[in-house]
């Protein structure tokens, strides 16, 4: 039997009073998002995705073969054992990006990933765990999902294009992740976000009852760190807490 979870708090929004991703945000007075519309009763307009920088600086090849190198020495574990925190507001080597955690209630949640609010997404999972159970568990403490896919040779497959990974959370086997194209539905979504860079809250359905419950979401800045060309971490930056990011996501290529 499902177990029904307590409504989200009210939405709260905060938009950007800049076009950079890398500028802080201003507070402004919470706005009610629209009730969600039906697949095609709304225009999307949201931009392409950013296919990344050609032609990178020597320095920058440099930095990222010693970092290469350096992440292949073994770990040392040092007598001290004093706890290590990563920064809450940035990650060296890092890039914001702005990630979408959201689905109704009892369906499997889906984390879309995108250069900022206004665009396309460039990443779309969907993950074999309930949105209510993903939310719920995140309130309890800290979370990281490993994505494992195997490693095949000779195959020239960027780790984001890869179509389903094995998911674990928290050292657990959790079923699989699948990388799928957005629905309409999905863009519906992403266009009734895009005032809301960072917030958790419901988006409201006009009424309809849905047999899968409420349409939960919840948005913040991921911080991107790419380790090798088979593996790539997501962080979650968390403005109101100090103890780092509450939900990491790795994808490993074995």
């Amino acid at each position: 039997m499902a177990t029904l979870h307590p409504p989200l708090p009210p939405v709260t929004t905060r938009t950007s009073t800049s076009e950079s991703p890398h500028q802080p945000d201003t507070p402004h007075s919470p706005q009610p998002l629209q009730p969600l519309p039906p697949p095609g009763g709304i225009h999307v307009c949201l931009g392409q995705p950013s296919q990344g920088k050609k032609g990178r600086s020597k320095s920058t090849q440099i930095f990222r073969r010693f970092r290469s190198v350096f992440r292949s020495f073994p770990i040392i574990t040092p007598t001290c054992k004093m706890p290590v925190y990563l920064h809450e507001s940035h990650i060296h080597g890092g890039t914001r990006m702005t990630g979408t955690l959201f689905g109704h209630r009892k369906a499997r949640v889906s984390m879309a990933i995108q250069d900022n609010p206004r665009c396309l997404p460039m990443l779309l999972l969907e993950l074999a765990m309930p949105t209510g159970k993903l939310l719920q568990d995140m309130g309890n403490g800290l979370m990281r999902i490993a994505l494992e896919c195997e490693k095949k040779p000779n195959d020239k497959t960027k780790i984001s294009d890869e179509p389903v990974w094995t998911m674990y959370c928290n050292g657990r086997k959790s079923g699989y992740g699948v990388k799928r194209e957005p629905t309409e539905e999905d863009l519906v979504v992403m266009q009734t976000l895009h005032v809301v860079s960072m917030g958790a809250g419901v988006i409201p359905t006009d009424g309809k009852e849905q047999a899968d419950g409420e349409l939960a979401y919840m948005r913040a800045y991921f911080e991107r760190v790419i380790g090798s060309k088979d593996s790539e971490t997501y962080y979650m930056m968390n403005p109101n807490s100090n103890n780092g990011p509450e939900l990491s996501i790795f994808f490993v290529r074995m």
